[in-house]
């Protein structure tokens, strides 16, 4: 098993369940763990119709708990370590 494959199955058991209820597409959760993979600083919302559809809900109309969900769904993104590759050197070469 590679390091990557063991650190995912380490975060994915970490979190499993706990924010489940904030996990689905547009969820809280959800988009904490998109913002970190697309580069993006972790701003807390969430789309209840889904995302990009509805309105979006922004931090100061979410819960406590939805934006411990966000926060979450960020930290465990992050301790996977998977970024969205965008095929350009961050150095600028």
């Amino acid at each position: 098993m590679s390091l990557l494959i063991s650190k995912i199955d380490e975060a994915n058991a970490k979190y499993a369940g706990k924010y489940a209820d904030y996990a689905y597409h547009g969820g809280p959760f959800d988009r904490g763990g998109a913002d970190y993979y697309y580069w993006r600083a972790p701003v807390p919302h969430k789309w209840p119709d889904g995302t990009g559809h509805g309105e979006k809900v922004e931090a100061k109309d979410m819960t406590p708990e939805e934006i411990k969900a966000y926060h979450a769904g960020y930290a465990k993104a992050e301790e996977n370590g998977e970024r969205k590759d965008w095929g350009i050197d961050p150095d600028g070469y």
